[in-house]
């Protein structure tokens, strides 16, 4: 068996060592299905592509957009690259109903237009496809004011939503909640999570991802009514 090339380790160790995002975003893929032959998969912002390659090797036919030219250059070069489309998330260049799955990995947050973001998943997915996406809450983020400005700071966090937020803007567009789940869900490991994006440096995210079986093991313990991050699943309705 071929030796994984050098971008790929680079990307594993970005997308998979770290605090949050494997679980969040395989927690995303797991709602897709184990299963995905044939189906369109579109990833909305999704940076160098790595986990809609994720979704390709389940047998989608994956595709991720984004505005970041250099990020995509360095997914083109992965052993599982999707398609890789340079397009924005305000106006996504794929026909209408065109998609069977959209998965976005806490992007909108980031977005100009959180509403209008969602109008674009909403337009490109056919009636009874399936959205899931994640988001930042940060539910507690009035106790440390000063974390949560270097957060927004840092990551250019414009809106952060919570599960009844995000459910409404959804039902707006004909998508019905089928579910949510929060991660980081106690006030101590939101306030860890805060922490780490302040002060955890370039790498502090990666760094801390011994600590995922922990946050993991606090949050079934914990209401799944709060939290720092929220993942919804949604269908289209016909």
């Amino acid at each position: 068996m071929a030796l994984p090339a050098l971008d790929d380790l680079v990307a594993f160790a970005g997308h998979r060592v770290h605090v949050c995002r494997l679980r969040e975003a395989g927690t995303l893929l797991d709602w897709l299905g184990r299963d995905l032959d044939g189906r369109v998969v579109l990833d909305v912002a999704g940076g160098d592509g790595y986990w809609a390659g994720q979704a390709r090797r389940r047998g989608a036919r994956a595709v991720s957009v984004d505005l970041a030219r250099g990020k995509m250059l360095r997914g083109a070069r992965l052993r599982h690259a999707p398609g890789l489309v340079e397009g924005d998330a305000l106006r996504l260049p794929l026909r209408d109903g065109s998609v069977d799955a959209v998965m976005s990995v806490c992007a909108i947050e980031h977005f100009a237009d959180g509403p209008a973001a969602l109008d674009e998943m909403a337009r490109v997915l056919k009636p009874g496809g399936r959205l899931v996406m994640s988001a930042d809450c940060l539910s507690r983020r009035e106790a440390w004011p000063r974390l949560f400005a270097a957060h927004r700071r840092r990551f250019h966090v414009r809106r952060t939503y919570t599960h009844r937020e995000l459910g409404g803007l959804l039902a707006e567009r004909g998508l019905r909640v089928r579910g949510h789940s929060y991660q980081f869900r106690t006030r101590a490991a939101e306030r860890a999570y805060l922490s780490l994006s302040a002060h955890g440096g370039r790498y502090g995210f990666n760094a801390a991802a011994p600590l995922v079986p922990l946050v993991a093991l606090a949050d079934r313990a914990a209401p799944n009514t709060r939290g720092s991050i929220v993942l919804l699943r949604a269908v289209k309705e016909a």
